[in-house]
């Protein structure tokens, strides 16, 4: 197994950060890149990813059938961690 660089940026002090994933995971992440801009938002934020978007794109994206329901699972996953620390940071603001 070996894992490759998916991003690279700087931390709060400057120094260079890497996220690292794993060749396994590289569809699930490009499906989570690809559906950024598809978010529900309401008055308190955001509440979720719009999923008859998220299927539009695996759909444009060509993903197979018998895979959508996988990459959902993780792309909800990663959902949940994002509202999670939206919520916290919210919080922290009010």
């Amino acid at each position: 197994w070996s894992s490759e660089v998916c991003s690279s940026d700087l931390d709060a002090d400057g120094h260079e950060r890497q996220l690292w994933l794993w060749p396994d995971n590289r569809p699930a992440w490009e499906l989570w890149l690809a559906v950024q801009t598809q978010w529900r938002v309401g008055m308190a934020g955001a509440t979720g990813l719009d999923y008859s978007a998220v299927a539009a794109v695996m759909h444009m994206q060509g993903t197979p059938r018998k895979e959508r329901s996988e990459l959902l699972a993780l792309l909800r996953v990663m959902e949940a961690e994002v509202l999670e620390v939206w919520g916290k940071e919210r919080e922290r603001l009010a």
